[in-house]
C-alpha cells in the first residue's frame, strides 16, 4: 500500500482538488532622483518591501534589494517574488533608505521617502510598470519609484491528455477494481506533490479514463525531465483505496505522445518482491495528447486588457424606509450601510484595475422625479449620458445623492441592468475590455426568466456578474442564479460559461464589529472566480493578450431608459 493518504472521495474529479501553485510576480524597483543623504558623496540606497495581511493592518517586512553604493538613480537586481491573487487586496509599502552602516537595525539610517500602492494597482498598469513620486518627508521632493510586475512561470504550456489501462489486478473479491490514476511531481528532496487525480471508473479492469488538462507548472514546474510518478489505485467507499501499481515518466516522454514509449508497466515494488514469476499489474498506455500555451490573467492585464466596472444598487421598497435605523440603506455619522460596505468591499479592489478609475454606477426599482416613474436603470449621477462615477468614492456619493431624491418603489428586476452592461460588452468583443457588473439587492428576484434569459446571452461577452444579497431574505433564487453546481439554462439554451457569483452579505458580518476583516473575506470570495472566468471568454473566443498595450477606448454607450 502507497504511503499517500487520500481525502473523501467526494474530491475525486474535482478541479479545486488539484493542486495549482499560486501566480508567482516579480517586482523590479528603481529610483530616479532620490534626495541625497550624504555629505561627500551621494546616497548609497536599499529599497524595503512591506505587505500588508489580509483583515491585518500591521505592515510586516517581506524583503529587501541589496545596497547600491553611491547613486541617487539605482536599479535594484535583487527582486521581491509575490504571490498574486486578484481576489485580495494585497498592500505594500516600498522605503526607501540611505545606508550609512552594516547594522541592519533601519532606524540606524536616513529615511528617503516611501510609496504606497497595491498589487493590483500594478499589475493593472499598463504594461504592468508604474510611476509614482515618493512622499514621506514633509516639503521635500523625494525623487521617484519606478516598479515593474512580471508573472514568474517556468511554462505557460498546459497539456491535455487521456489514459487507459490494460489487464490490471482485480483487487475487489466480489466484483472487478474501480481504478483510478493519481499524478505525483517530484520535489527536489525527494518527496512527491500529488498534481492531478482522474475520476474513477467502476468494474473494469480495461478502463478509458477521461482526457484532462494540466497546467505543465502543475505537472512538472516547467522542468521537462522531472520525474512524475503516476499511481493505480482500486477504488474504495470506505477511503481505504487498494493500491495496484505505479509507473514513472517525465513531461518530455509524454510529449511523444501515443506511441510505444508510452505504454508503462503498472509495477507493485511489495508484489514484486514477493513473486519470482511476477511481470507486472497490469498496464496504462497514453491514448492522446495535446499541448498549448496557457494565456493568464496577467498575461491579458500586462497586454492592456481593461476591467470595466458597474454597479448596480437595489432601491425597492423592500430595503426600509431610509430615514428609518431599521432600513438596510439607512446612514449616519458613525457607520456604513451594508449597502457601502459592500460596495467598498469589491470595488476598491476592482478600482485598481481601471486605467481612468472611471465607473459606471446605476440603479434599479425606485421612482424617479420629478413624475415619479419607474425605473430599472437609471444612472445614478443624473446623467444619462455619461452615468460614470469617478472611482468609489464618486459611486458612493453619487448613491448618497441619490437616496434624498428618488422614492423607493419596486418590483426587483435584474435583467435591465444586466442588459445595459451587455450591451456595453457586445461593442467590444476583441479582448481590450472585459465588463463587471456588480448588482446589491435585498430582496427575492421579480423577473427570474427574464433575468435567467439576460445572463444566458451575456455568457458568450465579455462580461461576469457578482451578486451580493444583503439583509435578513432568503436568496434561494440567486443561489439559482449562481453556475457552479448545475449551469444555467434558459428556453432549452444552456449558458456557455459560468458568469455568475452570489454570496449572502450575512455570512461576513463580524459579530466582534470590525467590518474590515469581514468586508476583506467578502471581496475575496466573491472575486476569486473572476480570473478564470476571465481567461475562460479569451480562451474559447482565440483571443491572445495583445503584446502591445492598445489605446484606452472609453465604452460609453447611452442609456436606454430616460429620467
Amino acid at each position: 500500500m502507497s504511503s499517500c493518504s487520500f481525502p473523501s472521495m467526494a474530491t475525486i474529479g474535482d478541479p479545486h482538488y488539484d493542486t495549482i501553485p499560486p501566480t508567482k510576480v516579480e517586482i523590479t524597483v528603481s529610483c530616479r532622483n532620490l534626495l541625497d543623504k550624504d555629505t561627500f558623496s551621494k546616497s548609497d540606497p536599499i529599497c524595503v518591501l512591506y505587505t500588508q495581511g489580509i483583515g491585518n493592518k500591521e505592515w510586516r517586512e517581506f524583503g529587501r534589494t541589496e545596497v547600491i553604493d553611491n547613486t541617487l538613480n539605482p536599479d535594484f537586481v535583487r527582486k521581491f517574488i509575490l504571490d498574486y491573487y486578484f481576489e485580495e487586496r494585497q498592500n505594500l509599502k516600498f522605503e526607501l533608505y540611505d545606508v550609512d552602516s552594516k547594522s541592519t537595525n533601519l532606524s540606524k539610517h536616513d529615511f528617503l521617502g516611501q510609496v504606497f500602492c497595491t498589487l493590483g494597482e500594478l499589475v493593472g498598469s499598463t504594461g504592468s510598470h508604474m510611476e509614482k513620486p515618493i512622499g514621506g518627508i514633509p516639503g521635500k521632493k523625494c525623487g521617484t519609484i519606478i516598479v515593474k510586475a512580471e508573472e514568474l512561470s517556468n511554462s505557460k504550456e498546459s497539456a491535455t491528455m487521456q489514459f487507459c489501462g490494460n489487464k490490471l489486478d482485480k483487487k475487489d473479491f466480489f466484483g472487478k477494481s474501480d481504478p483510478f490514476l493519481v499524478f505525483n511531481r517530484s520535489n527536489e528532496d525527494g518527496t512527491f506533490t500529488i498534481c492531478h487525480k482522474t475520476e474513477v471508473v467502476k468494474c473494469n479492469l480495461n478502463p478509458v479514463w477521461q482526457a484532462f488538462t494540466i497546467p505543465v507548472r502543475a505537472l512538472c514546474n516547467g522542468d521537462y525531465d522531472r520525474t512524475i510518478k503516476v499511481e493505480v489505485y482500486d477504488w474504495n467507499q470506505d477511503g481505504s483505496h487498494d493500491f495496484i501499481g505505479e509507473f514513472s515518466t517525465s513531461y518530455r516522454e509524454l510529449k511523444r505522445g501515443q506511441s510505444e514509449f508510452n505504454v508503462y508497466e503498472v509495477i507493485n515494488p511489495k508484489k514484486k518482491a514477493k513473486k519470482k514469476n511476477y511481470h507486472n499489474s497490469g498496464t496504462v498506455t497514453l491514448l492522446s495528447f495535446f499541448s498549448e500555451i496557457e494565456f493568464s490573467f496577467l498575461d491579458y492585464m500586462k497586454g492592456g486588457t481593461q476591467i470595466n466596472f458597474t454597479v448596480a444598487i437595489d432601491f425597492t421598497a423592500s430595503n426600509g424606509n431610509p430615514a428609518q435605523p431599521n432600513s438596510l440603506h439607512y446612514k449616519n455619522s458613525y457607520q456604513t450601510n451594508v449597502y457601502g460596505m459592500a460596495l467598498r468591499a469589491v470595488g476598491e479592489i476592482i478600482q485598481d484595475y481601471g486605467s481612468d478609475k472611471m465607473f459606471s454606477a446605476l440603479g434599479f426599482g425606485a421612482k424617479l422625479p420629478p413624475n415619479g416613474r419607474i425605473s430599472h436603470d437609471f444612472p445614478l449621477n443624473g446623467n444619462l449620458q455619461n452615468p460614470y462615477c469617478n472611482g468609489i468614492d464618486g459611486i458612493m456619493e453619487a448613491y448618497s445623492q441619490t437616496l434624498e431624491s428618488i422614492k423607493l418603489c419596486g418590483p426587483t428586476n435584474f435583467s435591465p441592468v444586466i442588459n445595459h452592461v451587455a450591451r456595453n460588452a457586445a461593442s467590444v468583443k476583441d479582448g481590450s475590455q472585459y465588463f463587471i457588473l456588480l448588482i446589491i439587492t435585498d430582496g427575492v428576484i421579480s423577473d427570474m426568466a427574464q433575468t435567467k434569459e439576460s445572463i444566458v446571452n451575456a455568457a458568450c461577452l465579455p462580461m461576469s456578474i457578482i451578486i451580493v444579497g444583503v439583509g435578513p431574505a432568503e436568496f434561494d433564487a440567486m443561489i439559482e442564479l449562481d453556475g457552479d453546481e448545475v449551469r444555467i439554462s434558459s428556453r432549452g439554451r444552456n449558458a456557455e460559461r459560468d458568469i455568475v457569483q452570489f454570496v449572502p452579505f450575512r455570512d461576513y458580518i463580524d459579530r466582534t464589529g470590525n467590518h474590515i476583516l469581514s468586508m476583506e473575506h467578502l471581496a475575496k470570495d466573491v472575486l476569486a472566480e473572476i480570473p478564470d472566468q476571465f481567461v475562460s471568454y479569451m480562451k474559447t473566443r482565440g483571443i491572445k493578450p495583445s503584446p502591445t498595450p492598445p489605446p484606452y477606448t472609453y465604452p460609453g454607450l447611452p442609456m436606454q431608459t430616460q429620467i
